[in-house]
Parts: structure tokens; sequence; C-alpha cells
């Protein structure tokens, strides 16, 4: 996701390579990420937030510290740069589950941004929420809502457990998402297209379908009913679907990964 954002900012040309500079534990990562995309990378954390906090490339005042770790390993990195965020800067953490409150206590610094992007920001199509606490400025939060804009579009949320919602809903759907292109792939197959054909026709009939929502701006129900005629195919299929329980399943699934969010933070 740090990629992404990476990609995304140089896309948008919102900031030049110089300004960014990057982290990562594995040398050939690094040396990966900056061939790729020109920017600096070093081995540290703390040194990594010294070469935002010197200016190099880019103001100190402007510099936003973006976290983005795995979960199991925000409270060891957070160790790490304690005391080393300088009161100009930004926490910006893309880390599941995490506090913003337990950012501001771990770093001793209570600027902090919480977003909640998803993987198709990696194409400048992504959904991310976010929320920030009361200490971040009007400048900063201006500064946040156009470095999320590059990677699609963003949603700020006034209360933080929201944020663990969109996490079960929008950081989590493309797994919905997915599963569903490839039952449907599956069942094209079944039917005896070749698998190429099966993914041509799902991908392109997904992506119309949404772009047909969000240009007509009907409810999902209004939309089915207009393809649905009575004893048609689209009936039998609503009928084997509604018989195996699909919204159920999808409501499940969400609830638990909401539920699966919630307790990361509590970790």
């Amino acid at each position: 996701m740090a990629e992404a954002m990476i990609a995304g900012l140089l896309r948008r040309q919102l900031v030049a390579r110089a300004q960014i500079v990057g982290s990562h534990p594995r040398a050939a990562r690094r040396e990966e990420l900056q061939t790729h995309y020109g920017i600096r990378m070093v081995e540290s954390n703390r040194e990594a937030l010294a070469h935002a906090a010197d200016g190099e490339g880019a103001t100190a005042s402007a510099s936003i510290v973006v976290l983005a770790v795995k979960p199991q390993r925000a409270s060891k990195i957070m160790q790490e740069l304690r005391g080393a965020v300088t009161p100009v800067q930004l926490i910006l953490s893309i880390v599941a589950g995490a506090r913003m409150e337990t950012i501001a206590s771990e770093l001793s610094h209570p600027p902090v941004v919480r977003a909640m992007p998803n993987t198709p920001a990696q194409v400048g199509q992504g959904m991310t929420t976010w929320t920030a606490t009361p200490e971040v400025s009007e400048r900063q939060l201006a500064e946040v809502r156009a470095l999320l804009g590059a990677l699609g579009r963003e949603m700020h949320v006034e209360n933080e457990n929201m944020i663990d919602m969109a996490t079960a809903l929008s950081a989590t759907g493309p797994t919905y998402i997915f599963m569903m292109m490839e039952a449907l792939v599956d069942a094209g197959v079944h039917m005896g297209f070749s698998r190429h054909v099966a993914e041509e026709l799902v991908i392109q009939t997904m992506l119309g379908s949404v772009m047909f929502a969000r240009e007509t701006h009907k409810h999902p129900a209004e939309l089915r009913n207009m393809v649905t005629s009575p004893g048609g195919t689209s009936a039998e299929a609503i009928y084997q679907m509604e018989k195996g329980s699909l919204r159920t399943v999808l409501s499940k699934a969400v609830y638990a990964a909401y539920q699966r969010a919630v307790a990361l933070g509590r970790k």
C-alpha cells in the first residue's frame, strides 16, 4: 500500500521524487523501489524520519510520515521512532486497527491521521476513509486530502470507529469482489468457456455494471430489477442466490472483518 501511495503521488505530480524518502529492511527491496520510482530508500526508519526532518528535498514543515506496516510490527516500529518525530511533522497511519490514541501515545506526538485505503489505489481507483486528531492543522488536513486523493477517492469521517467499519467494507471489499469474480469465472469454465474468455466476460461485466451504477445513481435493487424479467434467467439466478443465503454470507463476512479490525486495535 505504501508503494501505491508513492505511485499515486508521482503520477499526479503532487511531489517530486526527491521529496520522498522510504525505508525497508531488505536491500533487494530498497534497490527495487529506488530504481523503479527514483526515490531515496534507506534501511533505518529513524534515518528516513531524520531525512524528512532535515528537509532534504522538501521543507520540514510539509513532511508527512507514513506508517505503513503490518499491525503485528506497529508497536515495535513506534517504539523505535519514539522521540524522533519533530513537532512540525504529521503522522499518517494506514496500520489496520491501530487507534490514533495509541499511536499518539506511543510516539509522544499528538498530530495523527488514521487512514484506510484499499488495493485498487495501486491503479488510482482506490477508496480511502480517514480521520484526524484535533491537533492536526487545517493546512495538514488539506495536504492529507490531496495525498489520499492521488490514490482515487477519499472520504473524511469524524468518528474513528467508522475507520474500523470501512476496514471491513471498503478496505477488505476487494476480497469479496475478487472471490465473486473467481466464482463466476469458474462457473463460465464449467459451462465450457476457456478461462481466458470467461475472465474477459466477467471482468468487463463487473466493470460496466459498477460504472453504470455510478452514472445512473440508482439504488442497486432498482438496477437489478431493470434486468430481471418474470420467469427469465435473472429471476432464476436470483432465486438460487437467495436460496443459498448469499446476502447473509456477505453480511456475516463483513461483520467478521469489522470485529477483527476492532480486535487488532485492542491488541
